[in-house]
């Protein structure tokens, strides 16, 4: 009997130490593993530990907005990612809720990872034999967007999880909220919530309804399959499954509930940029190259601009521009007439308009003369076909518009408006001017030869005062890099319709010249702003710069400027007109606002169809004051001449002079005389 259970009990024996055996093998190899995966583990740790740094660091590409000077917002500048940024206590607790309910209602109650949540997800992914449902919380969706790769690897899996665990040791729950929401893709172009709710529903936070807020928030599973302006019904969709969601955990009422699944909120389809004014962001942009990262920085720009004065402008421009191409048209047909010509069908007009377009265009400067800010500025007709702005990169001869400075250099030397020069043909060298009608009126006062636009009397005026005097004079008002010959007179120095705004500046602002500038000040992010102003320069009295003033008056009511009238208001300018008729200009400005209106080709040749500076120019400046006083019905109406300059009666003209101003009454009393005699004069 003894034999009989003594083989069970070897056995059991036997069977026992190869258990304990096998045991002790497996926990060793277990140990040995959990060893190698634990250090692992911890050097994966170790490496990935300092990228958190990247979401504790979280400073995002921001838009930076340019406004006008009323704060309107012209355009909105970006690099690569439009977005604005919200801080957590600016997010309302309901899209927070509205969130968590949709992507992790545990969220405040793990440690970054939701093993329950991965347990189930795996577990039904298993029944269905396909892939249903993640089981990552908001953390590890943050970690996966903005640290690592979306592949769907076992090493991306561990690196995720254990960085969602390292984040939630340095970030706070908030923090990592407030992260996510700003982080996250939107779909049309948009980056973070509060660039989405900007850019569907124009509206802030706070303003969202809670439809409005579980579209939102639907738009990161699928940013192209649920974007409203494409795809409304399935944008709707997700929402109401968002709002089941939030009625079932109770987080949300029936009739909340109710009235949300119902609700179809008006979505707007708008472009990123909104710019209003691209010649004038650019120009912004040029002056502020220096700043680091502009286009990207969250910066505010607050501009000189009035975009109503900008839209008026603009119009005006365009409509002077027609007025070009009617006159070009309407004398191509006539010469074709005078030539016993076809005229030119509707196919040929438009392939002779499109010719014309390809080159003719203009540019428009306003501004306050007295502080130098621009209040619009336009660089071309086209921007979309032309970025280049011809309102500052442009250089073009100045024409008769330079006239003035040279009058204001003899006014500033003792001589007076009544001053009398010789209009007669002159020949210097092989130079042989004329003027612009090819008569000449013989001895004009100076006044009569400026509201004239003489040319012979300007040459005239200038040998008066010498040359080096002459060009002593021009450089002392910040002209430069001119011809040191008489031409320069005539207006053979190349300018932008800019710098012509500054130099106009000498007669609108009385004396003093101030240099235009857009950008008023810049906000950083931090709310630190930087001012910008002008800087001036007391080039003469504002009685000298007065006498002018009150020529250039007379340009408007009577002489070449005639065009620029407009009733109610005062209005001095020069037209101009470069050799050819390539370039037409006109400076104006009324007690309140200066304008520089320039036209011509790009390629410098000539503007045809009779284009003058008078003819094309000057009723832009025209259409423009009309409209601004309908916009600013107060503005200041008359020109206020300064203590210091009298008025008197010369020979039918109503001559201007200063204390230091000399009248010649001997030489103009013996002109009259030899007039009347109908002798030869000097």
């Amino acid at each position: 009997m003894e034999d009989i259970y003594e083989a069970p009990a070897k056995k059991r024996w036997r069977f026992f130490k190869t258990f304990q055996i096998l045991f002790y093998i497996v926990s060793g190899i277990g140990v040995i593993v959990a060893c190698i995966v634990t250090y692992y583990g911890y050097q994966l740790y170790k490496e990935l530990s300092p990228q958190v740094h990247a979401m504790i660091d979280y400073h995002p590409n921001e838009i930076t907005q340019v406004f006008d000077s009323r704060g309107r917002l012209i355009a909105n500048l970006f690099d690569e990612e439009y977005r604005f940024y919200v801080t957590y206590n600016e997010i309302p607790g309901r899209v927070v809720e509205t969130l968590l309910a949709t992507e992790d209602t545990m969220f405040f109650e793990h440690d970054g990872v939701n093993i329950d949540a991965i347990a189930r997800a795996i577990f039904k992914n298993i029944v269905n034999m396909r892939y249903m449902e993640g089981g990552s919380t908001l953390t590890q969706q943050l970690v996966k967007n903005m640290l690592l790769t979306s592949d769907k690897t076992l090493d991306r899996k561990l690196k995720e999880f254990l960085l969602s665990i390292r984040a939630e040791q340095v970030l706070t729950k908030e923090q990592i909220l407030e992260r996510y929401l700003n982080y996250i893709f939107l779909g049309h172009g948009y980056y973070g919530i509060k660039t989405a709710a900007l850019g569907y529903f124009k509206k802030n936070l706070n303003q969202l309804s809670l439809k409005e807020t579980a579209m939102l928030i639907g738009l990161p599973k699928s940013p192209v399959k649920y974007d409203p302006t494409k795809n409304l019904q399935h944008s709707l969709k997700r929402a109401n499954a968002i709002l089941k969601r939030m009625y079932d955990l109770g987080w949300i009422s029936q009739a909340e509930f109710q009235q949300g699944t119902k609700e179809i909120p008006k979505v707007y389809n708008q472009t990123l940029t909104q710019n209003k004014a691209p010649y004038v962001v650019d120009e912004a942009l040029r002056e502020l190259s220096n700043i680091p990262n502009l286009k990207s920085g969250g910066y505010k720009i607050y501009l000189t601009i009035d975009l109503e004065y900008q839209n008026i402008a603009r119009e005006a421009l365009l409509k002077g521009y027609e007025n070009i191409m009617y006159r070009i048209i309407d004398r191509e047909q006539k010469s074709r007439q005078w030539r016993r010509e076809q005229p030119l069908t509707e196919t040929q007009l438009d392939e002779f308009r499109k010719q014309q377009a390809n080159t003719l265009n203009g540019a428009i400067v306003v501004t306050n003369p007295h502080t130098g800010e621009v209040l619009a500025m336009v660089g071309g007709v086209d921007y979309a076909q032309s970025s280049f702005n011809r309102a500052t990169q442009a250089s073009r001869q100045f024409g008769s518009t330079m006239k003035p400075f040279v009058y204001q250099i003899a006014f500033n030397r003792g001589y007076s408006p009544a001053e009398i020069v010789i209009d007669s043909p002159k020949r210097f060298g092989k130079w042989v001017p004329n003027n612009d009608t090819k008569k000449y009126l013989g001895p004009v006062s100076m006044q009569t030869a400026l509201e004239k636009s003489l040319n012979i009397p300007t040459i005239d005026t200038a040998l008066k005062i010498t040359e080096p005097a002459l060009y002593a004079g021009l450089e002392s008002f910040g002209f430069t890099n001119f011809p040191k010959d008489l031409t320069v007179v005539l207006g053979s120095l190349s300018i932008s319709p800019m710098q012509a705004a500054m130099q106009y500046s000498l007669f609108s602002n009385y004396g003093t010249i101030v240099k235009p500038y857009i950008v008023a000040k810049l906000i950083d992010p931090q709310n630190k702003e930087m001012v910008f102003q002008t800087t001036a320069m007391e080039a003469t009295s504002p009685q000298q710069a007065f006498l002018i003033t009150s020529i250039l008056r007379n340009v408007v009511q009577k002489g070449t400027g005639h065009r620029a009238r407009v009733n109610g208001i005062q209005i001095a300018g020069k037209t101009g007109t470069s050799n050819l008729s390539r370039d037409a200009w006109f400076c104006g400005f009324t007690p309140d606002l200066e304008a520089v209106i320039w036209f011509g080709r790009d390629d410098n040749s000539s503007i045809g169809g009779g284009a003058y500076g008078g003819n094309i120019a000057a009723p832009v400046f025209a259409d423009f004051i009309s409209k601004a006083l309908e916009i600013n019905p107060g503005m200041q109406r008359n020109f206020r001449t300064p203590n210091g300059v009298y008025q008197q009666n010369i020979n039918n003209e109503f001559i201007y002079y200063t204390d230091t101003s000399r009248i010649n009454f001997e030489q103009i009393e013996e002109t009259q005389r030899l007039r009347e005699a109908n002798e030869p004069i000097f």
